[in-house]
């Protein structure tokens, strides 16, 4: 992405509606990645100039938390849940499918940005483990050879 005056301008106008708080760091970030679906680098050091915020502590706010993401992301997001009841049931097996089907690892992105593959702890349906998610949709009972057909479901 290369950002214009009118990128900065949305980002100055984020920052102005918190009151130039540097409590509101949180707050600015997550608004700033709703804005342009991820935390571009150009963003956080405008971040950081206009709330005399060391570059570093944005930085280490915006990579500490998993909602925040630093690198832009498909349109559909790929959850593979690796909780206890998932990995034993074959989770592990489910992610390397999910990797060879989309040729991407875990954390990466499509180069035609259709998926982003993430792993995750819980999905909170330990009950159908193992589980996947493509977007807002639950695929449970996951299996290596259900990945494809569940990718194109989801992303439907």
């Amino acid at each position: 992405m290369v950002e214009t005056a009118s990128d900065y301008k949305k980002v100055s106008e984020i920052i102005r509606s918190h009151s130039y708080e540097k409590s509101a760091l949180i707050m600015i970030l997550q608004e700033t990645e709703n804005l342009f679906g991820y935390l571009p680098a150009w963003a956080l050091m405008h971040v950081s100039k206009e709330l005399g915020v060391p570059v570093t502590q944005v930085y280490g706010v915006a990579s500490f938390y998993d909602a925040f993401h630093l690198t832009p992301r498909g349109k559909n997001l790929v959850r593979v849940c690796l909780g206890t009841a998932c990995y034993l049931r074959g989770s592990p097996r489910v992610l390397d499918a999910v990797e060879k089907e989309l040729r991407i690892r875990d954390g990466e992105t499509t180069l035609d940005r259709t998926f982003s593959l993430q792993s995750v702890h819980c999905v909170g349906a330990c009950a159908l483990a193992p589980v996947m998610v493509v977007g807002e949709r639950y695929f449970d009972k996951m299996s290596p050879t259900k990945v494809r057909s569940a990718l194109k479901a989801g992303a439907g």
